[in-house]
């Protein structure tokens, strides 16, 4: 497990020394950045858990807090917001407190804040190594209910449009991508074909989500050539299902191509 943290922060402080210390005391590396969107840009990368000591600053942070939400729900990053309840409150404006990872009020006890992240980064490591889904859908509480449904088995990443899901693949590879068939802008077809003509990206696995379970609906799906479809209306253990006996298949498939080779 690799114990390093972002800690974005604004001005130093004792307490803020102390969190370092006690950090590094418990084998963290640290890194620092401002609340500034080109400082976070220049060291995301190197970490998927970033510590935001929160402050005064907070209220003219705009920019910033959505562009965390953005990297939150594009590349999965745990999130978490130490500061004052009403600060707290006040970033929860910009990032929906489903893609905090876990919010610590002051005054706290310093030990149980290093617990905590070690916690997360252990529950982290342990989700890497599960498969990982793109979830594509415009409706936001469509995916916040799959992605609850899903996340017991698996890494859920969601994304609200045709356009989002694009620009993650180009730098992420998901094991799958349930991709919603109706949407607006740039429909689910579109995204497919726009995959599919993608060498870097177009042996991606793509399932469709649609409601329509007619059966000139469904034809009309298929011959896109999708993976496979799944009905929107489908209940939790059918949905799970559907997908676990995916991957069972898929994986032997590559062994039976790997016997023949």
């Amino acid at each position: 497990m690799q114990k390093k943290v972002l800690l974005i922060h604004k001005g130093k402080s004792f307490m803020l020394n102390t969190i370092v210390k006690n950090l590094v005391d418990d084998g963290y590396e640290v890194v620092e950045a401002a609340p500034e969107m080109e400082e976070i840009a220049a060291h995301k990368g190197e970490t998927e858990l970033i510590l935001m000591y929160l402050g005064d600053y907070v209220d003219d942070a705009a920019g910033t807090l959505v562009y965390l939400k953005d990297i939150c729900t594009e590349e999965d990053k745990l999130l978490v917001l130490v500061g004052t309840a009403t600060e707290i409150e006040t970033v929860n404006k910009s990032i929906p407190a489903a893609l905090v990872a876990a919010t610590v009020e002051r005054p706290f006890d310093m030990k149980k804040l290093v617990e905590q992240l070690d916690w997360l980064l252990s529950a982290n490591d342990d989700l890497a190594r599960r498969k990982n889904i793109l979830l594509v859908d415009d409706d936001s509480t469509f995916l916040k209910m799959v992605k609850d449904w899903l996340s017991t088995k698996y890494r859920v990443t969601i994304v609200t449009s045709g356009a989002q899901a694009l620009m993650y693949i180009a730098d992420n590879t998901p094991d799958l991508i349930l991709l919603d068939y109706e949407m607006p802008v740039t429909s689910g077809p579109q995204v497919l074909e726009m995959i599919r003509s993608e060498s870097k990206v177009d042996s991606i696995p793509v399932i469709f989500l649609t409601g329509k379970g007619d059966r000139e609906s469904v034809l009309k799906v298929l011959a896109l050539k999708p993976d496979g479809y799944l009905l929107k209306s489908m209940e939790q253990p059918k949905l799970i299902a559907a997908i676990d006996d995916f991957f069972e298949k898929q994986k032997y498939q590559k062994l039976h191509d790997n016997n023949i080779q």
